[in-house]
């Protein structure tokens, strides 16, 4: 997992991701979850930029948080 963004900047970038795109993070966070098995981190922001027209900062977001809450998961 990589650091992409600052806290900061991270956090703002998710909060403008349900205006800017129609869809909230749990929604794009499932459809990582239910997209293909990739393991690199900037494979899986280009596919979410290639499959649902995403700017490059919506897609490393949501690729970053997705990272974040798997690894979350893993520690319970």
């Amino acid at each position: 997992m990589s650091q992409v963004f600052s806290e900061e900047t991270h956090r703002n970038l998710l909060s403008r991701i349900p205006h800017c795109t129609g869809r909230d993070i749990a929604t794009w966070i499932r459809t990582v979850d239910e997209g293909p098995s990739l393991l690199r981190f900037e494979e899986k922001v280009s596919w979410l930029r290639g499959e649902h027209d995403l700017t490059y900062g919506h897609a490393k977001a949501i690729i970053h948080e997705y990272d974040l809450r798997r690894a979350a998961r893993k520690l319970l």
